[in-house]
């Protein structure tokens, strides 16, 4: 005899702190999948109705309080189908990371999670208390087996609901996007398979939450350790499978899939959604972005028009006595292309009476990096004075080969709210601007071949002060990335003088960092939550 289970896994965006809008969602998606899709099953990501990370909310005991509340609410308002829910639990000994299986106005099992993430963006252990218990339940006879995220990583979880019987293992996720991540989750779904032959759903939330991007591609995995379905990548999806048992096994019905994204492409997509939901979820009408001519904000103009639409993106070009006649012509060509208005404000007259200003103090003083960094602070203090007048964020355009050895001005070039590309290596950032131009061409050819400038000084390029970008980001890669020390780095082929040169830059622009704008989250190590390297720092590793 079989029988059949329909399950949908719900992919969906929530709002971190949002019970009361979380909670609707889950009520109308859940109806939903019981009414229009005939699921019998839906499984909801970890932490689904707080949003994930909640981070120090989890410290308040009215935050606590609202979203038992909502659990319990959700558990009354839909029947007839077994939702699978991530909440808070507050328990005796403390909070624990847990999913609750509701049916019927009953919660039938509650699993909370064993094995907390502690390292990178993750601080689990601030918040939660583990649990070692497995949890089984029968839908519709099927027993069924419940791991949350970070438990799938490890052996036993799934061991112990296998040895209590489950035929079936439902996985709520809430796993952060990083390039090559998916790969690396179906490799550890498929260790798991092989280990103990049950079939795999995992759930994950998309959407971008601060620096976080979390990127779906939810996806079920059954013997040989093959994807039967998978859900789309930075879009919300109803995943919908058909598990059919008999009492010695569970097999899934499989689909064609869909053609995978290429690197760049999930790249790619992961900046709009994050630049989407940062903007969106915090209410802000629109953006500046302050345009050069050059690669980084011509990248940053086009994710953010792809992001939230023409309308709502505004372009400020702010020129000086340095700014070269071509550089005008890219960035007049790029808001063509893209179809949005420039507006042009020069900054001589306010770097002109600056200088004067000062000139009492400067005098006998030769002209410097203070009078460089000038100019991009009048551009900075434009750019906010517009921000404050009309609400709209400025996108600052900073990448992470210029954050990492200090290449960038306080209060310049780093005012603002969201750095769209602070965790691209400048060679990323032009693959993916001429990624962005296989789709229709918005950034100007030029820009994508002319060496790149700061146009602080006569004839400045980025070169007369850095190693060339190709040669810089390898070693940035080596250092931030691998770990690995000044000698191991010059064994590579890299002069050793220039590589301790840049590892003291990056310890010297610690301070500058910490005071930069957050910025979306790409690498497995990126300046933001999992770098937290001390500013007053002797270490000369």
């Amino acid at each position: 005899m079989t029988t059949t289970l329909k399950i949908i896994l719900a992919q969906l965006n929530f709002t971190v702190g949002d019970i009361t809008g979380n909670l609707q969602k889950h009520i109308d998606v859940a109806i939903k999948a019981r009414d229009e899709l005939h699921a019998d099953v839906i499984v909801f990501p970890e932490l689904s109705l707080t949003g994930y990370p909640p981070e120090d909310l989890l410290l308040r005991k009215d935050f606590l309080e609202k979203t038992q509340a909502a659990l319990h609410e959700f558990t009354q308002a839909v029947k007839d189908i077994y939702c699978v829910v991530g909440h808070p639990l507050i328990a005796a000994k403390g909070i624990q990371n847990a999913c609750s299986v509701l049916f019927n106005g009953n919660i039938i099992g509650q699993y909370k999670k064993q094995h907390l993430p502690n390292y990178g963006v993750f601080d689990e252990s601030r918040y939660f208390i583990p649990d070692n218990t497995p949890c089984v339940v029968s839908m519709k006879g099927i027993p069924t087996g419940i791991v949350i995220c970070e438990d799938l990583w490890y052996s036993k979880p799934i061991q112990k609901a296998r040895d209590l019987g489950a035929k079936l293992i439902l996985s709520p996720n809430a796993s952060p996007f990083e390039i090559d991540k998916h790969e690396l989750r179906v490799a550890t779904l498929s260790e798991r398979i092989q280990e103990n032959h049950l079939p795999i759903l995992y759930t994950n939330l998309i959407g971008g939450q601060d620096e976080l991007i979390f990127d779906g591609g939810s996806m079920a995995m059954q013997e040989p350790h093959q994807i039967s379905q998978l859900a789309p990548f930075f879009e919300e999806a109803l995943l919908s499978i058909t598990a059919n048992a008999t009492p010695s096994a569970v097999t899934l019905t499989t689909s064609t899939l869909s053609s995978f994204p290429s690197r760049l492409e999930r790249i790619y997509q992961s900046l709009v959604l994050s630049v989407r939901d940062y903007i969106n979820k915090n209410h802000f009408p629109g953006v500046y972005v302050g345009v050069s001519g050059g690669i980084d904000s011509a990248l940053t103009m086009a994710i953010a028009v792809d992001a939230l639409g023409k309308e709502h993106v505004h372009p400020i070009a702010l020129p000086s006595r340095y700014t070269s006649e071509i550089s005008m012509q890219d960035a007049t060509e790029l808001v063509h292309l893209l179809d949005v208005k420039l507006e042009t404000i020069s900054i001589e007259p306010l770097y002109e009476a600056s200088l004067q200003s000062l000139a009492p103090l400067f005098k006998n003083k030769k002209i410097d990096i203070t009078e460089e960094n000038l100019q991009a602070r009048c551009r900075g203090m434009i750019l906010m004075a517009l921000s404050n007048k009309f609400g709209n964020l400025v996108l600052t355009t900073g990448n992470r080969s210029e954050l990492a050895v200090g290449y960038c001005t306080l209060y310049g070039d780093m005012a603002g709210g969201f750095d769209v590309l602070k965790d691209l290596p400048k060679m990323l950032v032009y693959a993916l601007a001429k990624y962005r131009n296989t789709l229709g061409k918005v950034i100007p050819e030029r820009t994508l071949t002319r060496p790149p400038t700061a146009e602080l000084a006569h004839n400045q390029k980025d070169e007369d002060s850095l190693p060339p970008y190709p040669i810089l980001d390898e070693i940035l890669y080596a250092y931030l990335n691998e770990g690995k020390n000044p000698e191991e780095i010059s064994a590579a082929g890299f002069p050793i003088d220039t590589v301790k040169k840049i590892i003291s830059l990056i310890s010297k622009s610690e301070y500058k960092r910490r005071q930069a704008p957050i910025g979306p989250r790409i690498n497995n190590k990126s300046f933001g939550k999992d770098w937290r390297y001390p500013i007053t720092n002797g270490f000369k590793g």
